[in-house]
């Protein structure tokens, strides 16, 4: 082959279509990649530090969640402890209401029974008379007053 001007013409225009695109069209396509560069090692960057506060979240959520079950176990006992407390309140109350009623109850039968004495003893004291009375008004005789006093036992 041949070197001829056209041969020499294709290399001059060769050159400086290359000199043409490293001087203008180069530089900011390097550029752009560059910076397209820049931003995936960023993307990366933020991604690694996502991840890292992801762990970090989870484990403090962990934690959170760790203290909010010992809190509710903690409210748990406390609400039990005082649910029984307040049913022996309520059996306490009870008890002190049976042994008031109970007190009273007491109370009301032995003014019953005292009454029912009194009353008794009135009778009694009554049918005393009476026969007392019934055996002064005949005459005394063993066998009468027996018999008077055989009545007087079963009217008691």
């Amino acid at each position: 082959m041949d070197m001829n001007l056209t041969l020499w013409g294709q290399m001059i225009a060769m050159l400086v279509f290359v000199w043409f695109c490293m001087k203008y069209i180069w530089p900011p396509i390097l550029k752009a990649l560059e910076e397209r560069q820049k931003q995936i090692e960023d993307g990366l960057a933020a991604a690694d530090r996502g991840e890292e506060r992801l762990v970090q979240a989870r484990a403090e959520a962990d934690e959170i969640v760790a203290e909010a079950r010992q809190q509710a176990t903690t409210i748990l006992n406390q609400a039990n402890a005082r649910a029984n407390e307040i049913v022996a309140e309520g059996k306490a109350g009870g008890i002190r209401e049976r042994e008031r009623q109970l007190a009273a109850a007491i109370a009301e039968i032995e003014q019953e029974a005292s009454r029912a004495r009194e009353e008794l003893r009135g009778q009694v004291s009554a049918v005393a008379l009476a026969g007392a009375e019934k055996i002064l008004r005949r005459e005394i005789d063993a066998q009468t007053h027996q018999d008077i006093l055989g009545k007087l036992a079963q009217e008691l």
